[in-house]
């Protein structure tokens, strides 16, 4: 009975253990600096990455979800002060690869320079906003599209 238990506990300690790092395994968050005041962030939804950042409320869509049959939204987010001037690095929430459509927008904003009609003329209306004490974050919705995740629902 006693090895039994051990066995159990063991068999239950590796399952824990490779389920911790697989999560981790394809958390690639990451900074991208481009000059002293340019660059943007590289962000896994859910990721220790996003935690810091305080953008967890970002609009993504799980492309796995098997009710979207492939389709979801990756975000983009934007830290303004009181003033409206960007504050941070914006940071890409992205599911996959991200799209250089959108790598090369973002190297465009400049900290303490960029404004909030900057953002809009590049990427329309922010679908939210999140007031903080210190400004606001304005998160841009990217509609995508993943064929591997899309698990059926046509004809063979």
């Amino acid at each position: 009975m006693n090895m039994l238990i051990r066995s159990i506990t063991a068999l239950v300690l590796l399952t824990v253990t490779f389920s911790v790092s697989a999560t981790s395994w394809h958390d690639n968050s990451h900074y991208v600096a481009l000059g002293p005041r340019t660059g943007y962030y590289i962000v896994r939804p859910g990721s220790s990455l996003s935690d810091q950042l305080g953008i967890d409320g970002a609009p993504t869509v799980d492309t796995a979800d098997p009710f979207r049959h492939g389709y979801g939204a990756d975000a983009l987010a934007f830290r303004f002060n009181r003033a409206g001037i960007l504050s941070a690095p914006p940071a890409y929430i992205v599911q996959a690869t991200p799209n250089q459509f959108y790598t090369q927008r973002l190297g465009s904003f400049i900290r303490g320079q960029s404004r909030l009609p900057d953002a809009n003329a590049l990427f329309g209306q922010p679908q939210s906003i999140e007031r903080r004490p210190d400004g606001f974050i304005a998160y841009y919705a990217i509609q995508v599209y993943n064929p591997f995740e899309d698990l059926g629902g046509g004809r063979k």
